[in-house]
């Protein structure tokens, strides 16, 4: 897995967006419930949904991390 530091302004711009537009907790929601109905779609094989599988794979991982960034749920003892 690559390792990098956010640069200041990426720091802010995150700090301002979870201060001023939506709880860290709401953002985790909201990916978990996206991922969820993406991944029902694939499940059912939604034809055009089919087509993004690889990308969706990738998506999935990277949103499932920030979710558990912001709120962790999975590693939860």
């Amino acid at each position: 897995m690559k390792t990098n530091t956010l640069s200041k302004e990426a720091e802010t711009r995150l700090m301002n967006f979870f201060n001023h537009t939506i709880d860290p907790k709401d953002m985790a929601k909201a990916i978990r419930q996206a991922n969820y109905l993406l991944t029902l779609g694939i499940m059912r094989e939604d034809k055009k949904l089919q087509n993004e599988i690889v990308n969706l794979e990738n998506s999935f991982y990277w949103l499932n991390q920030l979710a558990e960034i912001l709120n962790p749920y999975l590693d939860v003892e």
